[in-house]
C-alpha cells in the first residue's frame, strides 16, 4: 500500500458537487492499494499513520500524532499512486489491485484507523472527486508497505 500523508488545517472532498467528507485539523490521506497488499500492508499503514508524530508539541517540535492531538483524518483512494512512468509517458497502473478487491482493502485501511481512536471521513471510492485542502507546514509523509517488511 502507498499513502500520500499530509498534515492540513482542514479539508474536504466533494463528488458530483455534493460533499460527501469533511475534516478540521488532522491528516488527509491519500491512498493506493497495490495487487499484492493484504491484511498485513493494512495494520502495518494504519498503526505508521496513526503514530506519526507529525503535529507540533507545545515547543513547535514536531513531537505529536494525530491520536495525541485528537485529529481527525480525510481518507481517498488514490489508485494512481501506483502509477509507473519508467517507460514512456503514459503511466501503467499495472501494480494497482483490481478495484473490486481493492475497495475492501480500502475500507479495512478505513476501519483500522478507526480502531486507533482516529475519526475518519472518505470520498467515494472509484468516483471522479474533488479534494481540497488547508496544508499545514507543508508536512507531507510519503509511505509504502513494501518497503517496510
Amino acid at each position: 500500500m502507498r499513502a500520500v500523508v499530509q498534515r492540513v488545517d482542514g479539508a474536504h472532498v466533494t463528488v458530483d458537487d455534493a460533499e460527501v467528507g469533511r475534516i478540521g485539523p488532522g491528516l488527509l490521506v491519500y491512498l493506493g492499494v497495490g495487487k499484492t497488499d493484504s491484511e498485513k500492508d493494512v495494520a502495518y499503514l494504519a498503526e505508521k499513520v496513526a503514530g506519526l508524530r507529525i503535529f507540533p508539541d507545545d515547543t513547535g517540535a514536531m513531537n505529536r500524532s494525530i491520536v495525541d492531538m485528537g485529529g481527525s483524518a480525510l481518507v481517498i483512494s488514490q489508485f494512481t499512486l501506483f502509477g509507473d512512468v519508467r517507460r514512456g509517458r503514459r503511466p501503467s497502473f499495472a501494480s494497482a489491485m483490481a478495484p473490486e478487491a481493492a475497495v475492501r482493502i480500502y475500507e479495512r485501511f478505513i476501519a483500522a484507523l478507526k480502531s486507533f481512536n482516529v475519526p475518519c471521513s472518505s470520498g467515494r471510492f472509484g468516483a471522479m472527486m474533488e479534494v481540497s485542502a488547508v496544508n499545514n507546514g507543508p508536512v507531507t509523509i510519503l509511505i509504502d508497505s513494501a518497503k517496510c517488511f
